[in-house]
């Protein structure tokens, strides 16, 4: 809370807020940022998938097998789960985007105070401060240079000057100066909210896996819009003469197999559960792809104040140049610094040198286009402070030597001029003259270097992207263990697309980079088949964190930055990008698994209906032998997968492994399902019309027709679960012991339910000892034909077999 001048606006009263709030005057929209807990329950209920599975388990019911509606009860689990997982992960995420959300700062009773930007009501009156994003619409009351980024509404970059009485919309953002206006259009009055062309503007993080997700559901929908009459029809012929609750029955075993009812459960809490585990490493995730995100980045592009330094500068002195006195300077640099809206370089100044207390008759604020800043003073002329290469002119070689000498041990240099001539706007007075070289000093991250040793390990390509002298910069990128070969000065490359593809593929460290060449730098890469991720604090990096493939920014940045910014490190610390990075591979590379296991399923019960179809002999499976194969070797592993350890690195082609593995997979669990029910039904040599026409699910009179369809199931789901066992170890490859643990702990758990009675006659399990070897020995040839799909796809045998 900052008290103000006597003469200052003292803006609204507390009842006057009131007021205006109980008319909702106020600047909060009706749009959220995260579901409600009505969406998210709509969002885990109503689905097709569970529409589908929803009338098969009515009709199951309906027939009066309630042993067969089983798979109803796990899709009540799996939809309860989602739901708890979401609201409680929402809960946690809405708490720290609260604690983090955008502020503002008003005046009210008199006093400047800090509220929640959604807080700000109509005639307000808001101050403005370099980094800040306007809120609302209104008119300036004072402007000490402010100068705001426009791109939001108007697609220019170049900051636009605005004054006394001049209007200002909200999405835009200052980039210079400070200003103070009163709130005249908020909430959805506001025009950027009119136009929807909102500052925060939402454009979705890309993920691989969602948009793989839901292809497949696109196709399996499909395949069960094909299947379903086929199932019926089939069924009809092979036990229709057993009524129709047998066809309902067998059909929706089928069906039930087609449904990969828990594939979209385990990717949504993947998502939720890192960004969950990435608060706790002071990692806000505002986009839940963004996890997914950095792990498919190749390079990163990064400032290096605050993120290769600590981004506390101190002054470390002032080197008086030929004819300055080194008082005079250091007054100078003190008067310079006592500015309440003093840039980073001023006020490391300011805490060294104490402001003589000289008198301002102008000033020009300090911006990352103009690279300068300056005031004129009462009787001790014109002072300006920028960057020597843009301030130097054309003065001596000798001069800017020593500047490079400087810059090349890691100082961060600024050049100190004088002219008797007035601030004129933007542009340099005349008569500028070099008074002093300033020297500043950055602390270098302890832990950057092996942040960016883990980056070169992985593959990913560094490229420092600096406003600070090249020299400097390419300093401190030695210091921290780059490679920064030639550093390249950024007012010289060229504007053409092409060309700068060509620097950027060959050049490391670049400095004098303003705002608008960073996003083209973001833009090349990108054409040039890059996955790029931006990381910034200031204000100059939004419009390049916005267009980066992931933007994240620092917890101490400007508001504009973290708005757009997918990822915010609260604690602005670079070393968390790994923890990032690795949370990203985890998700991928798990639910790549987890997806393989239910489309192996899905293809295993197509091929089941269509050869059965074909040879007219009932479903293999009743719907509960479907639920105990897939609890034991699909839902209950997949849950642990998805959540497991995994640093596989990032591989392009997600969707094609999975089909190029998982299809034929299926196929084969389906062919040695087939011919396991086929062997088994012909064992006590049955009839083939018999077997064909009596295959009932319900225990009635033991003949030796229903010992054999009995017998026939049982040998079907011995064989599945044999080689959908081995399709889980090939994906749980390599085995920890956690992995081995709980293979053979859902092995003894299938096996429990064919040796206990109870589960024995639950699921009309039947097996003499013959009838369970022929079973098995089907099902490991089974086993051996998936191994060999999964040896002859080398892209998806090298993506699964890597050191968890």
């Amino acid at each position: 809370m900052t008290d103000l001048s006597p003469d200052a606006a003292p803006g609204l009263t507390s009842a006057e807020v009131a007021e205006r709030v109980a008319r909702g005057q106020v600047n909060r929209l009706a749009e959220r940022t995260s579901r409600s807990l009505g969406e998210i329950v709509r969002a885990n209920v109503l689905t097709r998938f569970n529409a589908i599975l929803g009338a098969l388990f009515v009709l199951v019911l309906v027939t009066g097998s309630f042993a067969d509606a089983l798979f109803g009860v796990v899709l009540v689990v799996n939809s309860a789960i989602g739901i708890v997982q979401e609201y409680l992960a929402k809960r946690k995420l809405d708490r720290l985007a609260l604690l983090n959300a955008p502020t503002t700062r008003v005046v009210r009773d008199g006093t400047v105070v800090v509220v929640p930007t959604d807080e700000v009501v109509l005639d307000d009156v808001v101050e403005l401060r370099t980094g800040d994003e306007v809120p609302a619409d209104g008119v300036l009351t004072t402007s000490a240079g402010l100068e705001l980024n426009e791109a939001n509404l108007t697609g220019e970059s170049d900051p636009v000057a605005h004054g006394v009485g001049e209007a200002i919309r909200s999405g835009t953002s200052v980039v210079a100066g400070s200003g103070r206006y009163v709130a005249q259009a908020v909430g959805a009055d506001a025009y950027v909210n009119r136009i929807a062309a909102d500052a925060r503007r939402f454009t979705r993080t890309h993920s691989e896996i969602q948009a793989s997700i839901n292809t497949l559901l696109r196709y399996i929908t499909w395949v069960i819009a094909v299947a379903l009459p086929v199932t019926i029809w089939s069924q009809w012929r092979a036990v229709g003469d057993q009524g129709w609750r047998e066809v309902v029955i067998r059909s929706a075993a089928g069906v039930v197999g087609l449904v990969p009812e828990g594939l979209v459960l385990l990717t949504s809490v993947a998502f939720l559960l890192s960004a969950v585990q990435l608060t706790r490493r002071s990692v806000l995730v505002q986009q839940l792809p963004a996890v997914e995100g950095l792990a498919r980045v190749d390079v990163v592009c990064l400032d290096k104040t605050g993120t290769l330094t600590s981004g506390e500068i101190t002054f470390e002195g002032a080197e008086p140049l030929a004819g300055q006195e080194a008082g005079a300077v250091r007054l100078a640099l003190g008067a310079l610094a006592d500015d309440p809206n003093a840039n980073g370089t001023l006020a490391a100044v300011g805490a060294s040198v104490a402001s003589p207390g000289w008198t301002r008759t102008a000033s020009v604020p300090f911006s990352s286009a103009r690279k300068w800043s300056g005031a004129s003073f009462e009787r001790h002329g014109t002072w300006v402070l920028g960057a020597p290469e843009v301030l130097l002119g054309d003065d001596p070689d000798e001069l800017r030597a020593r500047v490079a000498c400087l810059a090349d041990s890691g100082r961060r240099v600024v050049l100190l001029c004088r002219s008797a001539a007035p601030l004129d706007g933007a542009t340099p007075p005349a008569g500028l003259a070099p008074a002093a070289l300033v020297t500043l000093t950055e602390q270098v991250r302890p832990d950057a270097a092996a942040t960016l040793a883990y980056f070169r390990e992985q593959g990913v390509a560094i490229k420092v992207v600096s406003g600070d002298n090249p020299v400097t910069v390419a300093a401190v990128a030695r210091a921290v263990g780059l490679d920064a070969g030639e550093p390249v000065d950024a007012r010289t490359l060229p504007e053409d697309p092409d060309a700068l593809r060509e620097v950027l593929s060959r050049t490391t460290v670049f400095g004098r980079v303003t705002p608008e060449q960073k996003r083209a730098f973001v833009h090349a890469l990108q054409a040039d088949g890059h996955v790029v991720a931006m990381t910034g604090d200031g204000v100059n990096d939004a419009l390049a964190l916005k267009d980066a493939d992931i933007g994240v920014a620092m917890g101490n940045g400007a508001q504009a930055t973290k708005a757009v910014a997918e990822l915010v490190l609260l604690d602005g610390r670079f070393s968390h990008l790994p923890d990032v990075l690795a949370e990203g591979r985890r998700v991928i590379g798990n639910v790549e698994r987890v997806a393989n296991l239910f489309v192996a399923k899905n293809s295993m019960s197509l091929v089941a209906i269509l050869a059965a179809a074909l040879i007219a002999v009932p479903f293999p499976f009743l719907p509960r032998h479907l639920t105990l194969v897939s609890a034991v070797t699909i839902g209950i592993p997949a849950f642990f997968l998805a959540l497991g350890p995994n640093k596989r690195r990032y591989l392009p082609g997600f969707l094609r492994r999975i089909l190029r593995f998982a299809v034929p997979a299926g196929a084969v669990a389906g062919l040695a399902v087939i011919t396991s029910y086929l062997l088994a039904g012909s064992h006590y040599g049955v009839p083939r019309a018999d077997f064909v026409t009596r295959c009932a699910p319900e225990e009635g009179t033991r003949g030796v027709t229903d010992v054999a369809c009995w017998q026939a199931g049982t040998g079907a789901t011995i064989t599945l679960l044999v080689v959908f066992f081995w399709i889980l170890v090939i994906l749980a490859r390599p085995f920890r012991a956690w992995k081995a643990a709980l293979v053979a702990s859902l092995v003894g758990v299938a096996v429990l339910a064919f040796v206990v009675p109870f589960a024995r006659t639950f699921f009309t399990f039947d097996a003499p000892p013959a009838l369970a070897w022929q079973s098995l020995g089907v099902g490991l040839v089974g086993a051996a034909l998936v191994e060999v799909v999964y040896r002859t796809a080398p892209s998806v045998s090298a993506a699964h077999h890597v050191r968890d």
